[in-house]
């Protein structure tokens, strides 16, 4: 791993080094599937008998860590600390909706919300923890997952131990050691000695190539859901004008970055929401290189050529980026790939703390970010409602759209699947062609393991949990 996990409580550890370990201390009552629907996993049902109440029912035989039956009590008490005003976690946002959790019998717990929302259930993929679980948990965390925690050293290793009375059966290896190697050629240099066993989408495109080439080495790889793109402030008067933006879209040429600069490791993308998904509208549009109608939309917008084949931009506009190499070369070739169409990029990369608050306080005309981790088609209306501009919320460029609000608002109020997955593709279809974001890339998980290891698969999301199943060929 590239760092430590900063806090085992489930609830206060966001960063991702801390969730990816929580995966693996603790069970919840539901999970996301390989088509990001949120599921059953520790519940045995979820139902909803009114829109603003969902059920689930746990199961007997469920043991925490230390031998404590996990029991309705617990998941009460896990989900009623975001209601707990002095309960400090930045994952409180999600639960703003709920207003209370309360126990129906010894098998079923009630979630009741202030309105309808079909997005909720997605926070109910948490970690549960014991009741009473208090500050201790951040080192010391009591879970029910398929590893306890043996030991650690920050900034060295976190060592787990199998769970023998997981309720899924015990892990199918003898433990589990998490080592932080910060530097990605020395992960690539440990994975060629033999010295670790893996990494898990922790190398670059170009270490991952190298990587193939080497004796004793696998390569198992699979579409993410982590979103590459290009945002525009449309508080800047050049950039409200859409034609512009799609001028800049025509001008992009992903298909050259995925083959290039991201050695395959990844897809061109349409829109937030991943291929994946069962909301996800591949039919929206989406933009393919078009040198001729990038020229034509910025004749349109005002911004002729000022020299005919001559070498003076049209125009000129910035892009922020972050100082991280792979990014500074992708801004770089965008750079080029637009001049070609007669706009100059002054490029400007900034440490990622910089770049994004300079992004929140609108301080930016162009920027390229990641979303990581997308799997709710809720996050249309986290990022593109116009309600959700900071600090409400996602919309860091300021588009407002009202048809697109509309819509968004019904389908955040509709639980029938198939009429939500209409709305949401109607949205997604308005958002490709206003083009608030010019869509890049969707990565792709991989990882890079040692080849006499089976059992290796990756989720959409690149889960942890996978790692229960890993052992030697042998056994």
């Amino acid at each position: 791993m590239t760092n430590s996990p900063t806090n085992f409580d489930p609830a206060i550890g966001l960063d991702e080094a801390s969730q990816k370990v929580h995966q693996l201390l603790y069970s919840s009552l539901l999970r996301i599937d390989e088509n990001l629907r949120v599921v059953p996993d520790l519940a045995t049902s979820l139902e909803w008998p009114d829109p603003s109440t969902y059920v689930v029912t746990i199961p007997d035989g469920v043991r925490f860590h230390d031998g404590r039956a996990l029991t309705v009590k617990d998941v009460a008490f896990t989900f009623r600390r975001f209601l707990d005003p002095a309960f400090v976690s930045g994952r409180k946002g999600a639960y703003r909706s709920l207003t209370a959790v309360d126990i129906l019998d010894d098998h079923r717990v009630a979630f009741r919300l202030a309105e309808p929302s079909a997005s909720f259930p997605v926070n109910l993929v948490m970690g549960l923890v014991p009741e009473g679980t208090g500050a201790e948990a951040a080192r010391q965390p009591i879970g029910s997952g398929p590893y306890k925690l043996a030991s650690f050293i920050p900034d060295e290793s976190t060592t787990l131990t199998p769970f023998a009375e997981y309720h899924r059966g015990a892990p199918r290896n003898a433990g589990l050691v998490l080592r932080v190697i910060p530097d990605e050629t020395m992960r690539g240099l440990e994975l060629r000695k033999g010295s670790i066993d893996m990494v898990v989408n922790d190398l670059s495109p170009d270490i991952v190539a190298g990587l193939r080439k080497s004796a004793g080495v696998q390569v198992v790889t699979a579409l993410g859901t982590d979103y590459a793109y290009m945002g525009f402030n449309l508080r800047d008067p050049m950039l409200q004008d859409r034609r512009l933006r799609q001028a800049i879209g025509y001008a992009v040429d992903t298909t050259a970055i995925v083959d290039h600069l991201r050695q395959g490791l990844a897809a061109t993308a349409v829109g937030i929401v991943p291929p994946m998904s069962w909301a996800h509208n591949g039919n929206a549009f989406r933009f393919t290189r078009n040198l001729d109608k990038a020229r034509a939309l910025l004749d349109e917008a005002g911004y002729p050529d000022p020299d005919g084949a001559g070498p003076q931009p049209r125009l000129t506009l910035s892009l922020k980026t972050s100082t991280a190499e792979a990014y500074r070369l992708q801004a770089a070739v965008i750079q080029q790939q637009l001049s070609e169409a007669g706009i100059a990029l002054e490029l400007r990369s900034y440490e990622f703390a910089t770049l994004f608050a300079d992004v929140i306080r609108g301080n930016v005309q162009l920027y390229t970010l990641q979303w990581v981790g997308v799997t709710d088609p809720d996050m249309l209306r986290r990022v593109f409602h116009s309600s959700q501009v900071p600090p409400a919320g996602f919309n860091r460029g300021y588009y407002k759209n009202p048809e697109a609000d509309r819509l968004i608002d019904a389908a955040t109020g509709t639980l029938a699947e198939a009429d939500r997955g209409a709305l949401y593709g109607q949205v997604q279809e308005i958002i490709a062609n206003d083009a608030p974001y010019i869509s890049l890339w969707y990565k792709t998980n991989v990882v890079v393991a040692q080849s006499h290891l089976t059992g290796i698969t990756l989720s959409p999301t690149a889960e942890f949990t996978f790692l229960q199943f890993v052992a030697p060929r042998s056994q």
